[in-house]
């Protein structure tokens, strides 16, 4: 047996049957990096999710209010896709933790999310939605 295979074997007294446990400095098992209290910053209590639901909720209200409000087609779409745009981004930046998580993943979810708007912007555009 080589030293990287090398194990300690030991008897259980209560089955008597033979365990092999590795030496020690081989095998360790190490925490999932996800789990490192360093990386992350303090999460939201249960308090801030509250209001941040609360805050999610008076955006969704006053969304569905722009809509009976029938104001001009080119200034409630923009409206209504800048508070699309708000709540996402909260939902991801909160409830999915990405403001919490690596400088790294927050870039990649911005870089995509801007992409996104473009090409969204593009299609609404080739639909004649902003224009009167």
């Amino acid at each position: 047996m080589s030293d990287a295979e090398s194990s300690t074997t030991t008897t259980d007294p209560g089955s008597g049957a033979a365990t092999a446990t590795p030496e020690p400095g081989l095998h360790q098992v190490q925490p999932p990096p996800h789990l490192a209290e360093d990386e992350h910053g303090p999460h939201p209590t249960d308090a801030q999710y509250i209001r941040i639901a609360v805050f999610l909720a008076v955006v969704t209200a006053v969304e569905v209010a722009l809509y009976y409000l029938k104001l001009q087609r080119t200034a409630s779409n923009s409206l209504l896709l800048v508070f699309a745009l708000v709540k996402g981004s909260f939902v991801a930046l909160y409830f999915m933790h990405l403001k919490f998580d690596n400088r790294l993943l927050r870039r990649l979810f911005l870089g995509g999310f801007i992409l996104a708007v473009f090409v969204y912007m593009a299609y609404l555009t080739t639909l004649g939605v902003f224009v009167k």
